[in-house]
Order: C-alpha cells, then sequence, then structure tokens
C-alpha cells in the first residue's frame, strides 16, 4: 500500500510543480509561497479531523516534536528557494536539480537507519546513474551569463533542504500519524514563510496577487497536500531509500507538461539525463 502511496504523490508532485510555475510568472515567489502553503494548512488540518488523527496529538512524545519542527523548517526554506528557481529558471530544468536531493536522501538514509542498508551497493550505483541523469538535465553552457544561472543555486539548495526533511521527518513520525505530522510541519513551515513576507516588507505583493495566478497558487497548494499527505504515509510504513526515488519520479509528469504547455525543449543531452535520472530510480524502486 506504500508503494502505492508514493506513486500518487509522485504524481501529485508533478502537478504541483506546474501549477506552481503558473502562479510565480509575475507573482513575488515569497508572497507566493506563503498563499500556497496557507491552502495545505488548510486541507492537512482538514484531513486530521476528518480521519480522526487529532486524537493522538497529546501523546505526541517531546523528541517527535523537536524533529517534526525541524523537518518543517527544513520544508519551508525548501520550498522558498524552490519558488525562487522556478520564477527565474525552466521548469523541466529546476526540476531535475530539485530531484537531486533524492542521492543526498538515500546517502543520509543508509547512513543513519540500520534498515536502509539493504544492499546499499546496489543503492549506490542507482544513486551515481540519477546524479549523473541530474547532471545532464541541467545543462548549463559554458559561457552562460552568471544572472541566468542564479536558478541553480536557488535549486540546488532546495534539493539540500528537500533531503534534510525527508530524514527528520522520517525520524519525526515514528509512532506518529502521518496526517497529524503533515499538519503539525505545515504549522512550521507557514509561520515560516509570513515572517519572511513581512520581514522583507512584501506583504503588498500578497494583496497583488489576483485573478489567474491566484487561481494557480491555491491549485498549487491543493496538489501539494495531497502529494504531502501520500508521502508521508509512505515513509511511515515503508524504506526512505525507496519511497524518496519514486516520489521523484514527479520530474517526467512535470517534464510532459512543461514541454506541451510553456514549449519548452530539452536537448539531446537533457534527454540522456533524463532517460539515466529515470531509471536509476526505477532501478531503485524495483531492485532494492
Amino acid at each position: 500500500m506504500w508503494l502505492v502511496a508514493a506513486i500518487f504523490s509522485a504524481l501529485f508532485a508533478g502537478v504541483t510543480a506546474i501549477l506552481s510555475k503558473c502562479g510565480v510568472k509575475t507573482a513575488n515567489s515569497d508572497a507566493a509561497t506563503a498563499v500556497r502553503t496557507s491552502v495545505v494548512l488548510l486541507f492537512a488540518w482538514a484531513i486530521v479531523f476528518l480521519t480522526g488523527a487529532y486524537t493522538t496529538l497529546s501523546s505526541i512524545g517531546a523528541r517527535s516534536w523537536i524533529f517534526l519542527i525541524l523537518s518543517g523548517l527544513a520544508t519551508g526554506a525548501s520550498w522558498i528557494c524552490y519558488f525562487k528557481a522556478l520564477s527565474v529558471g525552466e521548469v523541466s530544468k529546476v526540476a531535475a536539480v530539485d530531484k537531486s536531493g533524492t542521492v543526498l536522501s538515500v546517502l543520509f538514509a543508509i547512513c543513519l537507519f540500520e534498515n536502509e542498508r539493504t544492499l546499499w551497493w546496489l543503492k549506490l550505483i542507482f544513486l551515481a546513474m540519477i546524479a549523473a541523469g541530474t547532471f545532464l538535465m541541467t545543462d548549463i553552457r559554458r559561457g552562460e551569463q552568471r544572472e541566468k544561472r542564479v536558478w541553480f543555486v536557488f535549486a540546488l539548495l532546495s534539493a539540500v533542504f528537500a533531503a534534510a526533511t525527508s530524514v527528520l521527518a522520517k525520524i519525526g513520525i515514528e509512532n506518529v500519524d502521518s496526517n497529524a505530522a503533515t499538519a503539525i510541519r505545515t504549522c512550521v513551515v507557514l509561520v515560516m514563510a509570513w515572517l519572511i513576507v513581512f520581514a522583507r516588507g512584501e506583504a503588498g505583493c500578497v494583496r497583488a496577487l489576483r485573478g489567474r495566478e491566484l487561481v494557480f497558487l491555491l491549485l498549487s497548494g491543493v496538489a501539494t497536500g495531497a502529494s504531502w499527505l501520500c508521502y508521508y504515509y509512505a515513509i511511515r510504513q515503508g524504506q526512505v531509500s525507496i519511497v524518496v526515488p519514486i516520489d521523484k519520479l514527479s520530474i517526467l509528469v512535470t517534464v510532459l507538461f512543461s514541454l506541451i504547455f510553456f514549449r519548452e525543449r530539452l536537448s539531446f543531452r537533457a534527454w540522456c539525463g533524463l532517460f539515466l535520472l529515470t531509471a536509476g530510480t526505477v532501478c531503485m524502486a524495483v531492485f532494492t
């Protein structure tokens, strides 16, 4: 069942990237993150009350609270960097670099969790394929202007924070209902996102959100909430080293939609990278 949840997490995450790109074409990326997080929060707590998970909140231990909060902070940092990267870069490239967090997530999991060390050498081989595919998909050309590489820096930071999120969340949701854990983490992300908006004096950017962009941001929040619920159920029940790579297959959905709706074009090198990234991810899920 956790494998099915991981697949749905990937599907919703792929749709999220496209909806987010539509929502940040001209909008401030910090304001977009805050609005989107507000939607995810409503979605997450609605599920908590519908499933009765709120009754488990009082039994959550101090250790779980600490790691869930740390996980939320890492998620907030990842989102902020990801939205900034999306606002200045191509969706397919940003998504590829962001998915490189898979490599760090699995490495951390192998080092920290004993049950993740099964066939570790095979996992490392597949990780090398994912890393090579990511490198090819970035397709940064020598001599490219520095300002055009800004997206890469933010996408890479997003990947690093996302990797930390997976490990912290795995520790934090031990013996904790996955829906409740998702809602708690979202509260942390929300506070962090709005603090940044007000600290930078960007409240006016939130009020300026209108029409089509606002709708896409709201839909992005719903898709993110659905992806999170599936993802955290999967990592609670299954192995991080398998769930994370499956979740990152969302890049196939993202690339497909970016080709259709944004008319982005992939070079031969990027196509080779996508093949390697996908093959490494599938092999990781099937053979380990």
